[in-house]
């Protein structure tokens, strides 16, 4: 699809647009409240949305917010060129982690201004290293960094790169929009049925292979895993490690001859239903801290739910802070899930304490939108 979907990208004029830019889906969602704040202001311009990954361009390439959605072609200086004249944009929008040097150099060349919002930097991240000259020649390419802590601007300013303002994670905008009119499921709230529900979301093998332990320990409380790969074979997988009855494919429902509130295990193997799941549940677990690192914990959090997740959490400075303040606990092992899971299910005080903590820890942390359109409204006026 990575291929393919390039092979395929035929880029239109659109002059005078926006350009936002994403690796994935996950930053797509990170950037869609000043996609809608940008809107809101500037109606006349038109926006243009590029992806690096077929998880995001896939998902989101009929999105109302953007008027043309395309791939990100390969770095190169032609490619970037040709991208850049035919679609014409009067700025660029990247997001966090993307720096990509032909494409950088081109904007830069042709005086387009370029932002980078929700920045993050580490001391260990190549910028910073003794061979990192290239990547620091990016840097010095950006008219604008928005980062989300104030570490991130010493490090930059240690380069002597002084164009920066710490706005904060636009996440925490986006999860909170969420919140105020979340999308309502009613099969969800059927399976619910009244009961104390687990939601394990973007969990990968080896989280699920600790999860479906908890099942039987708690038959009290109702579980839906929402896999990070939903591939047949991954969801088989999953399937056949899921011990006893009350079991089912969210897309097999239909097939479904008694009632769905007789389930006690729901498996849901389709994309983009994850950040409206959280409103019925009262605990999460958040998959990839047994791999390169944690999915989006803020997504649950801003519902109030208490997470659990893996040990490879460090790079996040959410995951910190959720853990500092008890609303978020990290475990490596099937001894330590069940002291979390137990202390999260059957201490409703904890739990009740928790969730309020984590429900003022993300309201605490919005604004990086509007800090970001206000700086961008006054240097394109």
């Amino acid at each position: 699809m990575w291929i393919n979907g390039r092979k395929n990208n035929t880029v239109k004029p659109l002059r005078g647009c926006i350009w936002f830019h994403f690796a994935s889906l996950g930053e797509f969602e990170q950037g869609r409240p000043v996609i809608e704040a940008l809107k809101k202001k500037y109606p006349e311009k038109p926006i243009a949305v590029t992806f690096f990954s077929p998880s995001g361009y896939e998902i989101r390439k009929n999105t109302p917010l953007a008027n043309a959605v395309y791939y990100l072609p390969l770095d190169t200086a032609a490619n970037a060129r040709d991208f850049i004249n035919t679609l014409q944009p009067e700025m660029a929008i990247f997001t966090k982690y993307e720096y990509w040097y032909c494409f950088f150099n081109e904007l830069r060349q042709q005086q387009i201004p370029l932002y980078i919002i929700s920045g993050i930097f580490r001391p260990d991240q190549v910028f910073f290293k003794w061979y990192g000259g290239l990547h620091r020649k990016m840097l010095n390419m950006v008219s604008h960094f928005f980062v989300q802590d104030d570490a991130s601007k010493n490090l930059l300013r240690s380069l002597n790169i002084n164009n920066v303002s710490v706005s904060g994670d636009t996440r925490f905008d986006s999860v909170w929009a969420n919140v105020q009119q979340p999308k309502q499921l009613p099969v969800i709230e059927a399976f619910k049925a009244g009961q104390k529900v687990f939601i394990a979301g973007s969990t990968w093998p080896k989280d699920e292979e600790l999860l479906v332990k908890l099942i039987s320990l708690y038959p009290d409380w109702k579980f839906i895993f929402a896999p990070h790969e939903i591939d047949k074979d991954k969801i088989d997988r999953l399937m056949d490690m899921l011990p006893g009855e009350g079991i089912m494919r969210f897309s097999q429902i239909s097939n479904l001859k008694s009632n769905i509130s007789n389930l006690t295990v729901l498996v849901i193997d389709n994309i983009g239903m994850l950040s409206s799941l959280y409103q019925y549940g009262e605990v999460a677990y958040i998959g990839g801290g047994f791999g390169v690192g944690i999915h989006n914990t803020l997504e649950a959090a801003a519902f109030g739910l208490p997470v659990i997740f893996g040990p490879n959490y460090q790079k996040f400075r959410e995951a910190r802070e959720l853990i500092e303040l008890k609303a978020g606990i990290s475990i490596d092992s099937m001894e330590s899930l069940h002291q979390a899971a137990d202390l999260l299910i059957n201490d409703t005080e904890y739990r009740e304490f928790a969730s309020e903590k984590i429900k003022q820890y993300v309201g605490e942390h919005i604004g990086a939108t509007k800090m970001i359109v206000e700086h961008i409204s006054i240097t394109t006026s």
